[in-house]
């Protein structure tokens, strides 16, 4: 089941990114547009609306790649804003394994 979901989020990274959009900041992976303050504020953001929640999972069990997908549908849930996701998203990927 579980790779059924990474398929289809896969999938539906993969058009979504095919499509024209206007400037979009949802994370991109391997990308970081954030300042060291916003990758600060990232990590309290992950601390406090993910692990909200559930138990935190190490930054380093994941790629950038499926940080995007996992980011993607967990965002909505925490209700980050655009610049919140970029910042966690930033945070997470810049934890060195």
């Amino acid at each position: 089941m579980k790779k059924i979901i990474a398929a289809a989020s896969f999938t539906a990274i993969l058009l979504v990114s095919c499509t024209p959009k206007a400037a979009t900041s949802t994370a991109t992976a391997g990308t970081s547009t954030s300042t060291a303050e916003q990758i600060a504020q990232g990590k309290t953001i992950f601390e406090n609306s993910c692990g909200r929640c559930h138990k935190l999972p190490d930054p380093a069990s994941h790629n950038p790649v499926q940080w995007v997908g996992i980011m993607n549908s967990m965002a909505p849930k925490a209700k980050l804003t655009d610049e919140q996701h970029q910042w966690v998203y930033d945070y997470i990927v810049s934890v060195k394994k």
